[in-house]
């Protein structure tokens, strides 16, 4: 993969990250909540890789 390419695909990865805390924050998503779906999601995705 071309740097150029990795280098784009990685600002929008940090931008989608961005713009979802943004959203999460001005939806009054209680932070709590946001730290439960990141933590879940690194689990399922853990779990998946042990198999």
């Amino acid at each position: 993969m071309p740097l150029t390419h990795f280098l784009g695909l990685l600002v929008l990865v940090i931008l989608a990250a961005g713009a979802t805390l943004v959203l999460a924050f001005w939806a009054k998503v209680p932070v709590l909540a946001i730290s439960f779906a990141a933590l879940a999601g690194s689990v399922i995705l853990g779990v998946r890789q042990w198999r």
